[in-house]
């Protein structure tokens, strides 16, 4: 980044409040091209933290960044569906409704842009869903505690469709720790495991070197010896994934069937979108516990960032950055809303979240 990109927007108390007794304070800065960019590219972003239990929405006003966080339970996986958005929670997977009609009748007055309400959800109980893709019209969870790819019907938990040729069984014991998908013409095709392993947990003990890349439609691995693999994401014929315990964005060289570091990033990466020329990528600090000890980021764990990196492609080169100082230790999933500058979302906990309740009522019916 250029010096004129030195972080800027502290949010500090002229722009967050105080955290109440027993809460704590969200801070957050960004770089001056952050919000250029998203202005420029027409965009927001939704991003997911399951340690907080946060979905956020960053968009842009008037030339300022625009934050909101709104609570679910343990979130992690988001999906954009045909008629909004699917936000994977730990029991359950919730659908956002898209009211376009609402946005600029929410003040403050031609804020707003995109509007998205709370409307249903789908009890799967806590199979640990990962990431969430829509294709072929099904949501697809990525089912990690049960090792496949499912996806859900109204009266089952989930529908099981597809497990690593090395899982022998539709077990709940998380074998491989099967968490990232890559669509391709609406179907799925790539996933990322942690370990070829067929018992409990039993990607734990090698996880840094283990990780691995697998064609779904062939049934095979195309790329092994990754180091914690997320966010398998298939762009323009490219696959790309995120080398998360090496902080790495990368694509994979088809001919050798090896990853290609693009960007190395200062955090652990996980959860990511591409826009245009750009990546979107989610960066997280990492905790010392037995998931993450040993990771070749833990050897500068106190320089690693939470927030998201934005990447050009073409260049490798961080082009700019927003990253949470306190209240936000981890991401795990980045997705733009394309189109959008200022999106207003109102989840299942509007009174936790401090945010007015909305109402999306017909007209009146007349009884029959």
């Amino acid at each position: 980044m250029s010096a004129d990109d030195a972080l800027a927007a502290k949010s500090d108390g002229s722009q967050t409040p105080a955290a109440e007794p027993g809460l704590t304070a969200v801070r957050y800065e960004h770089t001056n091209s952050f919000t250029g960019l998203l202005d420029q590219l027409k965009i927001s972003l939704l991003v997911t933290t399951y340690q907080a239990g946060k979905l956020v929405a960053i968009g842009t006003h008037q030339g300022a960044v625009s934050i909101s966080f709104h609570n679910f339970e343990q979130v992690m996986g988001l999906a954009l569906v045909p008629d909004g958005v699917a936000v994977g929670a730990k029991r359950q997977v919730w659908y956002l409704r898209s009211a376009p009609d609402l946005a600029a009748r929410i003040a403050p007055a031609g804020k707003h842009d995109a509007c998205f309400l709370t409307r249903s959800a789908h009890f799967t109980g806590p199979v640990q869903g990962h990431e969430l893709a829509w294709g072929d019209g099904k949501l697809w969870p990525v089912n990690t505690l049960f090792s496949c790819l499912s996806s859900l019907r109204e009266d089952f938990s989930f529908v099981p469709h597809w497990r690593p040729p090395f899982v022998t069984d539709w077990a709940a014991e998380d074998r491989c720790h099967l968490n990232g998908l890559a669509m391709e013409e609406g179907k799925p095709r790539y996933v990322t495991t942690l370990a070829e392993t067929n018992s409990p947990a039993g990607w734990r003990p090698n996880k840094d070197k283990t990780g691995c890349i697998y064609d779904v439609r062939e049934n095979q691995r195309i790329v092994g010896g990754l180091c914690m693999p997320h966010s398998p994401r298939l762009v323009n014929g490219r696959l790309w994934v995120l080398n998360s315990g090496r902080g790495e964005l990368s694509v994979v060289d088809s001919t050798s069937k090896t990853v290609v570091p693009v960007a190395g990033l200062a955090g652990y990466t996980r959860g990511v979108d591409f826009f245009g020329r750009y990546a979107f990528v989610g960066l997280s600090r990492i905790r010392e516990t037995a998931v993450f000890g040993g990771l070749p980021i833990a050897e500068h764990w106190q320089d690693l960032q939470c927030g998201v990196a934005v990447v050009d492609c073409h260049s490798g080169r961080q082009v700019a950055a927003f990253r949470f100082h306190s209240g936000v230790e981890e991401i795990f999933e980045v997705k733009v809303l394309p189109g959008f500058r200022c999106p207003v979302i109102s989840g299942p906990l509007p009174d936790v979240d401090g945010t007015d309740n909305i109402w999306l009522v017909p007209q009146p019916q007349p009884l029959t």
